[in-house]
Formats: C-alpha cells, structure tokens, sequence
C-alpha cells in the first residue's frame, strides 16, 4: 500500500544582496534583520525599498566620552573613556507600482523597524565581497515619516530613520570557539595503579581577532567535580564547584553555562532557560574576565575530569567600524 508524505521542502536560502559603494562603510551589500528575522535587503535597487547613500552617518568608528583631570602645569590628563550608544541615520526610499502597493510597502517596512521597541533589537548587516559579515543591534528612535511634499506618498517617499545601538561596536556574524575535552583515560592497573583527580584541559593562547574586548561564554560538560577558569597574564580566575548546589559534582554529559556579560550560570536541565546555578560560583572572589585584543594566555582546569569532561568557549569578535 502507498504511503502518502508531506513534500520535502528546501530550508530558504537568504536572498542575495548585490554591493554597492556606500558612505563611510566603502563596498558593500548591506541588509536589515528585523526581530521576526525577515531579511530586508537594503542595497539593491531592483526592489522596491532600497537605502539612499547621501545622508547616511553613524557607521564608522564608535562614539566616545573622556573624562579628564586638570594638571598643575596645564592642559589635563585622560582619566576615563566610556563607549557611548552609537546613532546611526539611515535614509530609505520606498515605492510601489500603485498607491496600494506602495502604502502596503511602508506600513511593512515601517513596522519592521518599529516592532523593534517591543520585541527586541533588529540586525544591521554589512557584507562585505570576501564575505565576511558584521552586525550591529538597533532600536528603532525616530524619522519613519514621509517627505511631506507634492507628489510624495502616493507611488513613493522616502524617509530618514533614526536607528539607536546600545552596544555601539559591530560584531563579527561567526564566532569564535574552543574546544578542550579529556582524553581517554587510562586501565587503572596497567602499567601499575595510578589517580588522577584532575586535568588541565587548556593551557594555551586564545586570539580575539576584534579591535576590542569581548566577554566570552563558557559550556563544561561533565563528569567535573571543580572547574578553575585562569587568565594567566591577570591572575583573574573564576571557579565552578557544582558541591555548592543540591546537586553535587556534574555528572556525565551534564552541562553548565556560564556567561559573563550579562552574568549567568545555567544548569541545562532540558529546560528552556535551565536552572540558576549562580551560587556554584566563588563569590566574591569570582572575577568573570574579559578577553583584550589579541592573545590571552588561559588556564581551564577540571578536577574529577574523566572521558567526555569538556569545556568550550564561545565568542563574537567586536570591531570599531562595519
């Protein structure tokens, strides 16, 4: 007897963004990600939304403020540096074929930056030729208003939107990760009795290729019964120790996230959010360090490592400029 299937249907491939030259940003097709995660390319005029080139701003290096201290022999000297939220100003042109299609594209578009003050930040995407993609997290601040003139609002308009970036740096689309995992251990017995209760799984030198620091997250896999994370070149460091829980020493397979901006330890117990494992850590002694540009020399140390005890880390590069 046949057996009726549904069709198998291709994942959809994201549409393809041609380059364009664009101020302050140099070659590139850029596209916007609303929080629904519809792509919107922004640089292809075929369609009928595309960016406008003259009066784009806020895309190159980060916005900063100095904080200094008068010097008795004049002039004053830099106390403090703080990156401040990032502003980008963004023109688009929107058209359609008739008045309905037309308004049916800004309503569309509008809301797909609006809704970003309701269900989270949207994607600002630069690809570049060689492929390589950073991003920038944006809230929709003002300007979806049309031109206001004669003739405009009936086939096209176009609009200067505000876009504000709470982290003003543009992160890299692919992460960086590092894997550690225990080898396989030994007979007992052979060649004569031997216990190990723990195992450095990292010694080495971890590279952020960004221009700025980034804060990395952190996954052990058990079996672990006390977790040592060192930044060798501060002396920070940050132990997991699961006994401090109900739970005891991770077990096999069992998993514990920690990320350090914004702070969380997360025991995955197959629920979506898992369970907070927050006091598994030393405090206050616990610093969750960051990682500067370039190399950082790293300690993961496990005792009560076994085959399978692994630790990964994962980040994002962020950069200064798309």
């Amino acid at each position: 007897m046949p057996l009726i299937t549904a069709p198998v249907i291709a994942p959809e491939e994201p549409p393809v963004v041609p380059p364009v030259e664009v101020p302050g940003v140099g070659y590139a097709a850029i596209t916007y990600i609303d929080p629904t995660g519809r792509r919107w390319p922004m640089t292809d005029t075929s369609l009928d939304w595309y960016a406008l080139a003259e009066g784009v701003s806020g895309l190159g290096a980060a916005p900063y403020t100095l904080t200094s201290d008068p010097h008795p022999r004049g002039g004053a000297r830099l106390r403090h540096v703080q990156p401040q939220p990032r502003t980008v100003v963004w023109p688009v042109l929107v058209k359609g074929s008739d008045h309905q299609v037309f308004t049916d594209n800004w309503r569309a578009i509008g809301l797909a930056f609006t809704r970003t003050l309701r269900e989270g930040p949207g994607i600002l995407e630069v690809a570049r030729p060689d492929g390589r993609v950073r991003r920038l997290s944006v809230y929709y601040s003002e300007g979806w208003d049309g031109r206001g003139q004669t003739a405009t609002g009936i086939t096209w308009d176009s609009a200067v939107v505000t876009l504000w970036c709470e982290d003003p740096y543009w992160v890299d689309a692919e992460p960086v990760s590092v894997h550690r995992e225990a080898g396989t251990s030994a007979d007992y017995l052979v060649p004569y009795p031997t216990v190990s209760s723990s195992q450095v799984l990292g010694e080495t030198v971890i590279t952020n290729p960004g221009d700025v620091e980034v804060w990395p997250e952190w996954v052990v896999t058990g079996p672990a019964s006390l977790v040592t994370f060192t930044r060798e070149d501060t002396g920070k460091a940050f132990v997991l120790n699961p006994a401090a829980t109900a739970h005891g020493p991770l077990l096999a397979g069992e998993k514990v996230t920690i990320s350090t901006d914004p702070q969380s330890v997360r025991f995955q117990d197959g629920s979506p959010d898992g369970i907070n494992w927050s006091g598994a850590l030393n405090w206050p002694a616990a610093s969750l360090w960051s990682l500067p540009p370039g190399d950082t020399p790293l300690i993961f140390q496990l005792d009560g490592a076994a085959t399978g005890s692994a630790v990964d880390l994962v980040f994002h590069p962020r950069y200064e400029m798309a």
